[in-house]
């Protein structure tokens, strides 16, 4: 399936629903967005990294930045933190580039390695417009955390491009329904910018009262 392009959703956003579906459906389906110190350090950080015009060679490595990107099979747009181009004689000719290269997307985080895939995701589907753009294979990528001010070296392996295919298909299905999920108090709802928006804790409310509804009060008839 290709979608069109009035159909496309934003890249960066696999990485909010992946942190949760609720707070990426009330920032692109409600458009509900508030900043806390977390996003704002990281809106600063991305703010340093992204500059179109930038073009750096180290040896024989050069990097681009702000590169946009496209992919119609999983219905994303957006724009890469940086993408390197190594000479390799497996690679693919790009405008500029006096030899083959190898692309390789890096992706800059403000924070540290994260438990979950959610920063895995979001550089995987980077890796996927870019081969569909350019016709190519990328077995291997990376993310920069500025916290660690370490790059960790990521394989894009079948089981990651799947599980980013079913969240880009996911976006795609409650985007279409115009489905915010419900409130659902999590450890992580914390951290979350959009905290007093979503109101998470009153769905525990909600739970306690029905609990108490359906096991502790007697009818009365």
């Amino acid at each position: 399936m290709e979608y069109s392009e009035d159909d496309m959703l934003m890249l960066s956003g696999i990485q909010h629903f992946m942190f949760c579906p609720r707070q990426w459906a009330l920032d692109h389906l409600e458009m509900q967005w508030k900043d806390n110190r977390l996003t704002i350090e990281g809106d600063i950080l991305h703010e340093n990294v992204d500059d179109p015009f930038y073009r750096m060679k180290n040896g024989g490595v050069a990097t681009l930045r702000s590169v946009h990107i496209a992919s119609k099979s999983l219905g994303l747009y957006g724009m890469t933190d940086a993408v390197e181009l190594h000479p390799s004689p497996q690679g693919i000719k790009i405008q500029g580039c006096k030899e083959p290269v190898l692309l390789y997307p890096v992706e800059y985080k403000h924070g540290k390695s994260k438990p979950d895939e959610r920063d895995e995701v979001q550089l995987a589907a980077q890796v996927m417009c870019f081969e569909e753009m350019y016709h190519t294979h990328i077995d291997q990528a990376a993310l920069f955390y500025n916290e660690t001010k370490r790059r960790e070296v990521i394989t894009i392996d079948e089981k990651l491009r799947n599980l980013t295919r079913r969240c880009a298909e996911q976006m795609h299905d409650l985007f279409d329904k115009g489905i915010t999920p419900k409130a659902e108090l999590k450890p992580h709802c914390k951290r979350c910018s959009l905290f007093d928006l979503c109101m998470p804790e009153l769905s525990n409310r909600a739970k306690v009262k029905t609990y108490l509804k359906e096991n502790l009060y007697e009818e009365t008839s």
